[in-house]
């Protein structure tokens, strides 16, 4: 029973061998590079696939999927002479993988030293500013250049993409506090230009309330003088409208002057030339209307009455022989007692205690 058992072990183990060395199952979106005596003979594609066995043998497993690859960060210098460490993404797919396996070594490795030396191709044409201001342009110039050298190794860049731009540590102190001095420079700015509007609009609004206020005392004094003169012009239709003559006019008058002296703040008080005058037509009025007086003293003052109008009589019981002068320093007298009246009642007005001339003590 030895014997022939061991054959059909034999056999069984390599009925095994050529099955699995025969049969090869690709997962989906893989490829597999099969190789027939060292020579590239196909590539295996997802499925179910037979070889020949011994003769073919499978070199590479490669994924055609897309891939990231991150780079380290590399120095490179700018135009201004600064060097920057700049690292970067890159976004690739395998589109072609007989090439990729024997166009070139290592495809990963070749891709990042053609990122590195394409990089400082173009930053070295440009300054740190525009370095920094400029990733969309970096990126495109380095996605063409990385596109058309990796087309014969069987791959497709479909992105590349800038991660980082680190300057040196001066270079970032001296840009933060530029960026710091531009801040400072623009809120200051703010700053005046919003005390000028501030200012602008307080002028503005004191312009307006002065205007308004002119405007309100014009038409207050318009207003007052519109009235003041409606009121002369009333009392001037009444006077014209009774025809009132000069002797009542003058005794209207002497009966206002007591007023003038009316007041506790008055310490002066100045006798108006008109007086005399008023007196004189007041006491000729009364001795129009006294019938008691002889025509001789008329005819006697007859040169002084077509000078002022009339002859001042003020008691009936006068001689007739009076002329013209005494008349007139009597109507003096008169005047004076008037004034010494009127500066009596403005004493009786400052003074409650004391009661005006014509009133009780307890008053009425």
């Amino acid at each position: 029973m030895e014997p022939v058992v061991i054959p059909i072990l034999v056999a069984a183990l390599v009925i095994v061998f050529l099955v699995a060395s025969t049969v090869r199952i690709v997962p989906q979106a893989r490829r597999y590079n099969v190789e027939r005596f060292g020579r590239y003979r196909r590539t295996l594609q997802p499925g179910l696939n037979l070889l020949l066995p011994v003769a073919d043998r499978i070199n590479t497993k490669l994924d055609v999927r897309e891939q990231v690859y991150s780079s380290d960060p590399r120095p490179v210098i700018t135009e201004d002479n600064l060097v920057v460490n700049i690292d970067t993404v890159l976004y690739y797919q395998i589109t072609d993988p007989r090439a990729a396996a024997y166009e070139v070594a290592d495809y990963l490795q070749a891709i990042d030293q053609l990122t590195v030396t394409t990089l400082r191709n173009v930053i070295g044409s440009m300054d740190l500013e525009e370095t920094l201001t400029s990733r969309e342009e970096i990126n495109s110039r380095l996605r063409a250049v990385l596109d058309d050298a990796t087309g014969k190794w069987g791959i497709r860049v479909n992105r590349v993409e800038i991660k980082a731009i680190d300057p040196p540590h001066t270079i970032k102190e001296a840009m933060e506090k530029q960026m710091r001095a531009e801040r400072d420079k623009r809120a200051a700015i703010l700053h005046a230009e919003g005390e000028r509007q501030a200012k602008i609009l307080t002028a503005e609004g004191t312009k307006q309330k002065d205007i308004l206020e002119a405007q309100g005392t014009q038409q207050a004094m318009i207003l007052r003088a519109d009235g003041e003169a409606k009121a002369v012009e009333l009392v001037f239709q009444a006077v014209h409208r009774n025809n009132a003559d000069a002797k009542i006019l003058a005794y209207k008058y002497l009966e206002t002057l007591p007023h003038l002296a009316n007041s506790d703040n008055n310490t002066f008080w100045v006798i108006p030339g008109e007086l005399t005058e008023a007196i004189r037509t007041v006491t000729t009025a009364f001795g129009d209307q006294s019938a008691a007086q002889p025509q001789a003293a008329a005819d006697a003052g007859a040169d002084h009455t077509s000078a002022e109008g009339g002859t001042p009589e003020l008691d009936a019981g006068w001689p007739a022989s009076l002329d013209a002068a005494a008349a007139a320093d009597e109507a003096g007298r008169q005047a004076a007692a008037a004034v010494s009246d009127a500066k009596a009642e403005a004493e009786a007005a400052k003074s409650p205690q004391t009661p005006r001339r014509g009133q009780t003590p307890g008053g009425g």
